[in-house]
């Protein structure tokens, strides 16, 4: 994977040319590896001498006590539960590279998300957004086409998500009732959502990333 990693790293270069500001989305379901490949790909392009900033969509999660008012907590990580319109906001000021931004961070481990936690540097060239949505074809969600420059979308079977998932939340020390009811009730639905409404990407990866 690092070959491929390098590979993806020398064809963001090469579209970039002489761009000021150049943003890559890393896009897919839940337990497919983004942040993993955001990092990764970060680092292969700081290796290659350029700045890079990586901005992830989960800290637009909204916030537990809004999303027990809505009835939604249960299914927290659908589209309904983001704050889509902020989102738009940060990504649309992030895009002409005239001005610091401040971006929110998703810390799992208290599932809140915490304000102002990441500086965008004007001199930050690279931008890696990943998230779940940021190729989705449907609601709001759909106003993000044609806003990036280069996309790849993380597509493993199923199957491994399904393995990935179950990791991460006995990871997190959670009950095998409560992994059982993250794992089937909320992430494999929202994964499927995102494989079946997704527009085309640059690349796709079916190999999920440790």
């Amino acid at each position: 994977m690092n070959a491929r990693i390098d590979e993806i790293a020398g064809e963001v270069l090469d579209r970039a040319g002489h761009s000021r500001r150049f943003l890559v989305a890393i896009a897919g379901p839940p337990g497919a590896g983004k942040s993993t490949m955001a990092d990764n790909l970060a680092n292969a392009l700081r290796a290659k001498g350029e700045s890079v900033a990586v901005l992830p969509m989960d800290g637009f999660h909204m916030d537990n006590a809004i999303l027990i008012e809505r009835g939604l907590l249960a299914r927290k990580g659908i589209p309904e539960t983001f704050d889509v319109r902020g989102f738009l906001d940060i990504v649309r000021a992030v895009r002409p590279a005239d001005q610091e931004v401040l971006v929110p961070v998703f810390d799992r481990s208290r599932e809140l998300a915490i304000a102002s936690a990441r500086p965008i540097a004007p001199g930050d060239r690279f931008i890696i957004i990943e998230g779940n949505y940021l190729l989705f074809t449907q609601g709001k969600w759909a106003e993000l086409d044609g806003i990036f420059d280069y996309t790849i979308m993380l597509a493993p079977p199923i199957e491994v998500l399904e393995e990935r998932l179950w990791d991460r939340w006995r990871g997190y020390n959670l009950t095998e009732e409560a992994a059982n009811a993250k794992v089937y009730g909320n992430d494999l639905p929202n994964g499927r959502l995102i494989l079946e409404n997704r527009r085309p990407a640059d690349v796709t990866l079916e190999i999920a990333l440790a």
